[in-house]
């Protein structure tokens, strides 16, 4: 299984060079549509296109720091730290997550003073720089979209930017509004709803990525499917000890002990269990300790050839059973 690590260790650096020009080419235009949106919003007066710049100014920071987090993680392992540097990904995700909080409440806090003390807002030029953002973020969107979205640090990046779209489509409303009505408080109570979609999408991703720096079980994953589909596997009697985390968010691992049933083959079993974990659960890299059904005898396998090693003999000379 170690030609098969290196292979998925090949692809994921790929598919992070690929995705990293990707947050380039939404970088630059992220950093133009920002600029405009503030010197729009103060010449404008409006909240909405200030918090939608607000907003953006976050994007900008978190589409940096997700570059920073692909790049990090090209570095190859050291003998320290022998994963290598995937975990900078969610470190990466989970400070997006919470920037995206920080940004949500300072535009509640806003919003709240504008409705007490309601100010006058230009919807004409309010609407034509919405509509600019607006494209402005669809291509952006488009951008991303081709991403590896199972990447949390990737997924952030891209909540971060469609946060930005829906928010150019409030300000719009709300320039509409304005225009038509004169009622300058859509415009605060738009922000009010930008901010709380901004809340639910950070509480989201902080969710997955805490859930991946606690050792949590993959998302979508369930230990109880997992332990039915090795159990289901022909020559294993039973396990005990599993264990199923991520290393990063497109990165699970298994570790597990497994008993094999009486006359089975222990290398034909592992072969089967690691097909069944890779083709049912995508987990490539899973690392699972042979038992027979005596105790004390546990089966050590190295490619294609096993031993029965008797542990209570292991600290004098451990006798050992060669098996083709």
């Amino acid at each position: 299984m170690q030609t098969d690590h290196l292979q998925i260790d090949h692809q994921h650096a790929d598919h992070r060079r690929i995705d990293d020009r990707r947050l380039v080419w939404a970088l630059v235009i992220t950093v133009a549509l920002l600029v405009t949106e503030v010197v729009g919003g103060i010449i404008s007066g409006s909240l909405a296109l200030l918090a939608d710049a607000g907003h953006m100014g976050s994007d900008v920071a978190a589409l940096g720091l997700s570059l920073f987090a692909i790049w990090f993680v090209l570095r190859p392992a050291t003998a320290e730290k022998t994963f290598g540097f995937y975990r900078v990904e969610i470190l990466a995700a989970l400070a997006n997550g919470a920037t995206l909080m920080l940004v949500a409440g300072l535009i509640l806090a806003e919003a709240y003073q504008r409705l007490l003390h309601p100010s006058p807002v230009r919807g004409g030029l309010m609407l034509a720089i919405a509509g600019a953002g607006l494209l402005a973020n669809i291509a952006t969107v488009l951008i991303l979209s081709r991403t590896r979205r199972s990447d949390l640090n990737l997924r952030s990046a891209f909540l971060h930017v469609v946060g930005d779209l829906l928010g150019s489509v409030a300000a719009i409303v709300a320039s509409v509004i304005i225009l038509l009505t004169g009622w300058t408080p859509a415009d605060p109570i738009i922000s009010v709803l930008i901010a709380v979609l901004i809340v639910v999408s950070a509480w989201r991703l902080m969710r997955e990525s805490l859930n991946v720096l606690l050792e949590g079980a993959p998302r979508g994953m369930r230990s109880d499917d997992v332990t039915r589909a090795i159990r289901g596997v022909a020559g294993v009697e039973d396990l005990h000890d599993l264990h199923v985390w991520s290393i990063t968010s497109d990165f699970p691992v298994l570790t597990s002990h497994i008993v094999l049933a009486e006359g089975a083959e222990p290398a034909t079993v592992l072969r089967a269990l690691q097909m069944t974990l890779v083709e049912r659960f995508g987990i490539s890299h899973s690392t699972l300790q042979l038992e027979s059904r005596v105790s004390h005898q546990t089966w050590i396998c190295s490619g294609d050839r096993c031993y029965l090693v008797n542990r209570n003999a292991l600290e004098e000379a451990p006798s050992r059973r060669a098996w083709k």
